[in-house]
């Protein structure tokens, strides 16, 4: 009787299947152009906010109210872009969600594991760090949420500006943090962040949310039906106390995210493919404008590390958010006795834990949140925000840079297509038909080369006859 096959070791962080590596392709790179945006638009508050002879129009514009205020929307325009064009950026996290329980990596339980205990020791091991720091310097709790967020489209600007070669195993496991993260974030937003219920307009809202998924079962198209539904959806939420952000990831999770005999892309897959531009390009710089305006100061630096609330902050976007995703990936893979890919090392991994530190527009909403009343401390904590994530984005530039030689070879080699079918070759090594290509590719090249070849060599020879014949000639002077 034959012993039985042992079973191969899981690897954790190996290569992407090829509809899932296009799919991540096309999500990072517009997340990518949104991430750029995102850093002009911080960089501009910043100026704004601080340049003494525009500081007074910026307060004027973040303060201005506008909006029906017999319906409960008369806000700000600061309010507006935290509440309003944020939704739309939770409605793509919500999409992105549903589309990794459904067909991405979270499908799979023993796959799901590792980003999902990942993302949570990477939030869980931030908020002890800022309980601890304010326990010990006996300042306030209520931040203790603000370092728990990863902010993707800021992290992969970082990685555009320093041009390092990511490999896309690495990249994906970034975005599917951060698409657990955002969950988390919503659920932290919803569960601690609501005062008070209106539950008239809360039962409004979810009769709407109840609507939106009728029509969309019954399978009615058209941005004219869903776009002024989805408007009133947002405003009940928003009056009913529950931050409206929750309404745009409760729409988002609605969609489906799987593919019909008829269709190549799923509704979820087409609307995302239209909403995030929007979302990347417009909403999150929108938001980061008109909340990244803070006064900036050497006290005001100096002042991010001696208050406990500012630099519980710091620390837990910078140690927090490192330690926790590398502890809670290393943790899994121990215990699941799966293996590290073998293209990776744990250098590797503790890179993108670092670069999971820049935790920018959600973090700068929590802190809105947590600290509501104190203006002061609420833009001390938006300056720590804006410190740890400067210095997470330096820590791991430097950690990528030392990899990047590395991280480009291994680029080039998921990028390579030598038989030019549109399919990188590593995906088609066990394809005979991808084998045949090659071979007659490099029989038409060896073919070129010993035509090559003969011509040289027939130069070669005409060379030498001359040089020889010439030879005579030259020599025929007197001694």
């Amino acid at each position: 009787m034959a012993a039985p096959r042992p079973t191969p070791a899981r690897k954790v962080l190996g290569r992407l299947s090829l509809p899932e590596r296009n799919f991540v392709a096309e999500a990072l790179r517009t997340e990518t152009v949104g991430g750029v945006l995102l850093l002009i638009a911080a960089i501009a508050a910043l100026i704004w906010a601080n340049v003494p002879a525009l500081h007074d129009s910026y307060e004027s514009v973040s303060h201005f109210h506008l909006g029906p205020a017999a319906l409960g929307l008369h806000l700000s325009i600061a309010h507006w872009a935290a509440d309003g064009l944020l939704a739309v950026f939770f409605f793509v996290a919500g999409i992105e969600l549903k589309r990794e329980l459904v067909a991405g990596d979270l499908r799979d339980p023993k796959a799901a594991a590792l980003p999902v205990v990942a993302a949570l020791c990477g939030m869980a091991v931030p908020a002890l760090v800022y309980t601890l720091t304010n326990l010990t310097g006996g300042g306030s709790l209520d931040g203790w949420a603000v370092p728990t967020a990863t902010d993707i489209a800021f992290a992969l600007a970082v990685l555009a500006v320093i041009g390092t070669s990511l490999p896309s195993a690495l990249r994906a496991f970034l975005l599917t943090l951060a698409v657990v993260d955002d969950l988390f974030a919503i659920l932290i937003i919803a569960i601690f962040f609501t005062a008070r219920i209106d539950f008239a307009a809360l039962a409004g809202a979810a009769i709407g949310l109840a609507v939106f998924w009728l029509l969309l079962r019954r399978g009615v198209r058209g941005w004219y039906v869903y776009v002024p539904l989805a408007l009133v959806i947002w405003a009940l939420m928003y009056n009913s106390g529950i931050h409206a952000t929750i309404a745009g990831v409760a729409m988002g999770l609605m969609l489906r995210c799987t593919t019909r005999e008829d269709e190549k892309h799923s509704p979820g897959e087409h609307v995302e493919h239209l909403v995030r531009p929007l979302s990347a390009g417009l909403a999150v710089p929108l938001f980061a404008l008109f909340s990244a305006g803070v006064a900036i100061s050497g006290g005001a630096l100096g002042d991010v590390f001696t208050k406990p609330e500012t630099l519980g902050v710091v620390l837990g976007l910078v140690v927090g958010k490192a330690v926790g995703i590398f502890g809670g990936t290393w943790l899994t893979a121990r215990f699941t006795r799966a293996s590290l890919s073998e293209d990776l090392a744990w250098a590797d991994v503790f890179a993108v834990a670092s670069l999971a530190g820049i935790g920018f527009t959600v973090s700068l909403l929590i802190g809105e949140l947590a600290f509501d009343g104190d203006q002061v401390l609420t833009d001390e904590v938006k300056a720590a925000v804006l410190v740890g994530s400067i210095v997470a984005a330096l820590c791991a530039t430097v950690l990528l840079k030392l990899r990047n030689a590395r991280y480009r070879r291994m680029y080039e080699d998921e990028e390579r297509d030598e038989d030019l079918d549109g399919i990188p070759d590593i995906y088609e090594q066990d394809d005979p038909a991808y084998h045949l290509r090659m071979a007659r590719l490099h029989d038409r090249k060896a073919a070129e080369h010993r035509r090559i070849a003969a011509e040289k060599a027939a130069e070669q020879r005409r060379g030498r006859v001359e040089v020889a014949g010439g030879a005579g000639e030259d020599n025929d002077g007197p001694a």
